[in-house]
């Protein structure tokens, strides 16, 4: 139905714009900074703060080595990258020479290939391999 649809749609949005990397935990220790607290307060409180990082970092780069190399294989395909040329996780496309129009093939390919859809809004945040797998596998989850 087209409500199940909108709330699928607004979860993989909400799932997308979680980020992998240290921007994720900068936040929760910005604010301890500027409070004065007692030393072993402030010691009790940003090692909850690194625990609750730890694992939603984890939730949100959990993408399979295989999903990662499949990713690999498309990007090499689509860029017609040499055998020689290394990918790694954090290769950025625009390094690889993509434009704007190869990353939107990049992210049809990874649609056909992996039978999913990419939203618009979400097809722009994607600008590295691992990026990509990570959406692509919250998308294959739902």
């Amino acid at each position: 139905s087209m409500a199940s649809m909108a709330a699928t749609s607004a979860k993989v949005q909400a799932a997308a714009s979680l980020s992998c990397g240290p921007k994720l935990v900068a936040p929760r220790f910005s604010g301890f900074k500027s409070v004065s607290f007692g030393q072993q307060r402030y010691a009790i409180k940003s090692q909850r703060s690194t625990q609750f990082n730890s694992r939603t970092l984890k939730v949100v780069c959990a993408a399979k080595p295989e999903t990662v190399s499949k990713v690999c294989d498309i990007v090499r395909s689509q860029l017609a990258l040499s055998a020689d040329k290394t990918l790694i996780p954090e290769s950025k496309f625009a390094d690889l020479g993509a434009d704007s129009l190869d990353t939107v093939e990049i992210v049809m390919a990874l649609e056909e290939e992996f039978k999913i859809t990419v939203e618009e809004e979400n097809a722009g945040s994607i600008t590295t391999v691992q990026e990509a797998a990570d959406l692509i596998e919250k998308l294959v989850e739902t």
